[in-house]
């Protein structure tokens, strides 16, 4: 299968780790993924807003990494905002086994947030969900 340009959104202030995590997996041979771009910690007015939109629209598929404060990350709001906007297919990653993690506020009450394994991951980012 084709390699994937992936955007990664997560709370900037809470889940830098999450995002670290991320990365490191994205090193593995069998990846079917490339990290193309991420959430980055600016003040969002219009221009950040710009500069994100440009950013998802450059990816095939966008991973919200969820973790315990996601609901109030307001960055990761308006990215998942924006990929629906684009129609970029997207999918909500539990960032946390053992941690109550929580969806954007944009989120649908249908928007399903996967466990973080391996095998998930790799169906996720070819539309297995």
């Amino acid at each position: 299968m084709a390699r994937k340009k992936l955007f990664v959104s997560f709370d900037f202030d809470n889940d830098a780790d999450l995002k670290m995590l991320l990365v490191g997996q994205s090193k593995h041979s069998d990846t079917p993924f490339d990290i193309w771009d991420s959430s980055v910690k600016e003040h969002m007015d219009g221009d950040w807003i710009t500069k994100v939109r440009r950013k998802i629209s450059n990816v095939d598929v966008v991973c919200i990494l969820c973790g315990q404060s996601t609901h109030a990350a307001a960055g990761v709001a308006e990215e998942l905002k924006i990929a629906k906007e684009l129609k970029k297919p997207y999918f909500l990653l539990k960032g946390y086994k053992d941690k109550a993690c929580t969806k954007p506020t944009t989120a649908s009450a249908s928007d399903k947030m996967y466990d973080w394994t391996w095998e998930n991951l790799k169906a996720l980012i070819h539309g297995g969900r």
